[in-house]
């Protein structure tokens, strides 16, 4: 998937994410993964809905955070 194309998805998951939702996990892989982990932290970082980003687990994961659990 292209920067773009994964851009408007992860806009429309954002717009559709409801109250419940506490976090969205983003698996853009490693090796390949970077520009889209590059594009996730630039064009998500001042987003309103977006708390934090914070790496995954692995290098391949990059997590928005929606709310603070606490």
């Amino acid at each position: 998937m292209r920067c773009d194309e994964a851009e408007k998805r992860i806009e429309k998951v954002l717009s559709g994410a409801g109250d419940g939702t506490y976090q969205i996990r983003l698996i853009h892989g490693f090796n390949r993964g970077t520009n889209l982990r590059d594009m996730i932290y630039d064009s998500f970082r001042y987003n309103k809905k977006v708390k934090r980003i914070i790496p995954g687990d692995n290098q391949g994961i990059t997590i928005l955070i929606l709310k603070e659990l606490f």
